[in-house]
């Protein structure tokens, strides 16, 4: 028996199997509920009529899909225009493909992330490099959604996944130190707090830290003594332009270290059509060890983040929150110094 569109329904199938329109409810969504021999017969019924859920109605039905959501703070034409998301995205997806769950890309709408959490039919989300993330962590518990954050804060109670940035920026400044370089640009990452560093959070207040700890072992610092910060987009037309500021400003650093890869390819593909070379005019640094760092002549030193790892950490994290089969817990993966062609010593 089926409607006047020639469509099963659920009543179709309570008629068949005879129970009720409930129970069959209960069957797809919590079979738990019901006896094991009811379930097999409904579900074989179903089968049977060639009967298919609707994803969109169940999940309204029982309050959650089972899509991932990866929520990024920037528009995606930015964010998947820069490799390191590509790797990450590239973990999730393993881990994701392997419980069967798609996933879905979820970006700022007219600039506002909590907008886009309201909008957004998952499961869970991964939170990836929000710098201010109380109003979106609010949203996110009053939805009931689980969630993982990667690249912020630190938050009792909440799962996170994060790399060792502090130590992998200390590490990136260091080496120049080391190469007796003492007039230092920073490309740092566009923020709110437009240059000042002190009241970053997340990803950037780490990176930064650990930047300053290897300059005031040279009794060093950013803003004096020719150590200066910069903010771009992450993008390489971010790094040209972060260059160019530089350059407009005179006294041009002997060295530039950057926040992201992308960033300081894009500067030092910029210097190089400048007519510098590198790295006998400019030293330049990165941070992730994107596939083009290796492309690049000369190829960039940089720090290696383990981005496809992360992305299948912070994915299996939430997939088990959304089993409840364990509780929040922060996990920190190890980054390393890649020394390549794009530094000289002084």
């Amino acid at each position: 028996m089926r409607n006047g569109d020639g469509v099963v329904t659920i009543s179709d199938i309570a008629s068949r199997a005879g129970v009720s329109k409930a129970a069959v409810s209960y069957a797809f969504n919590s079979p738990a509920r019901l006896a094991p021999q009811t379930v097999e017969r409904i579900l074989a019924i179903a089968e049977e009529l060639g009967y298919s859920p609707n994803p969109v109605a169940r999940s309204m039905s029982i309050g959650r899909t089972g899509t991932i959501g990866v929520l990024v703070p920037q528009p995606l034409d930015d964010v998947l225009g820069n490799p390191f998301f590509s790797e990450f995205l590239k973990g999730v997806a393993e881990v994701a493909g392997e419980a069967d769950h798609p996933i879905l890309l979820v970006s700022p709408v007219k600039g506002s992330v909590q907008r886009a959490i309201g909008g957004a039919a998952v499961g869970g989300f991964l939170t990836l490099g929000l710098e201010t993330f109380r109003p979106t962590m609010h949203l996110l518990e009053r939805r009931g959604l689980p969630y993982v954050m990667v690249d912020s804060d630190p938050i009792e109670g909440v799962a996170c996944v994060n790399v060792d940035d502090e130590g992998g920026a200390y590490q990136a400044m260091r080496h120049l130190l080391e190469h007796g370089h003492r007039a230092i640009g920073i490309l740092g990452i566009r923020s709110p707090q437009r240059g000042r560093w002190e009241k970053y959070s997340g990803t950037l207040h780490r990176r930064m830290t650990g930047y300053a700890r290897a300059l005031a072992e040279y009794d060093l610092a950013v803003g004096e003594s020719g150590v200066r910060l910069v903010e771009c987009e992450v993008t390489a037309e971010g790094g040209r332009a972060g260059l160019q500021r530089f350059l407009k400003k005179g006294s041009t650093p002997t060295a530039f270290v950057a926040m992201s890869d992308v960033i300081a390819i894009g500067a030092l593909e910029a210097a190089l059509e400048q007519g510098f070379h590198v790295p006998d005019d400019l030293s330049f640094v990165g941070f992730d060890d994107i596939l083009e760092s290796t492309w690049l002549r000369p190829s960039l030193t940089t720090i290696r983040q383990p981005s496809k790892e992360k992305g299948r950490t912070a994915a299996a994290l939430l997939l088990s929150l959304l089993a409840r089969a364990e509780t929040p817990r922060n996990v920190v993966l190890s980054t390393e110094l890649v020394e390549r062609e794009s530094v000289r010593t002084l």
